[in-house]
């Protein structure tokens, strides 16, 4: 089903921090609008600190796999 909102292009940080984490399959198995939610909430931060604040987080969620978006979440 196609997203009713902008998809956003993943930049290349995102990219390479999913793969150095070895995080990508965790990213990929993801809902599509999960994903590109992340890859919009990251890339609107206007200052790098928070950019990189909003990248860990969701590298942390990924990992973890209990959470998105700080609320709980149950893969299906």
């Amino acid at each position: 089903m196609p997203l009713s909102r902008p998809i956003h292009p993943m930049p290349d940080f995102i990219l390479d921090a999913l793969i150095e984490r070895r995080l990508m399959d965790a990213y990929r198995a993801r809902p599509r609008y999960q994903q590109n939610d992340y890859i919009g909430w990251i890339t609107r931060a206007r200052r790098e600190t928070t950019r990189q604040k909003r990248l860990t987080q969701m590298l942390d969620e990924l990992k973890s796999g209990g959470k998105y978006m700080k609320m709980d979440y149950r893969p299906t």
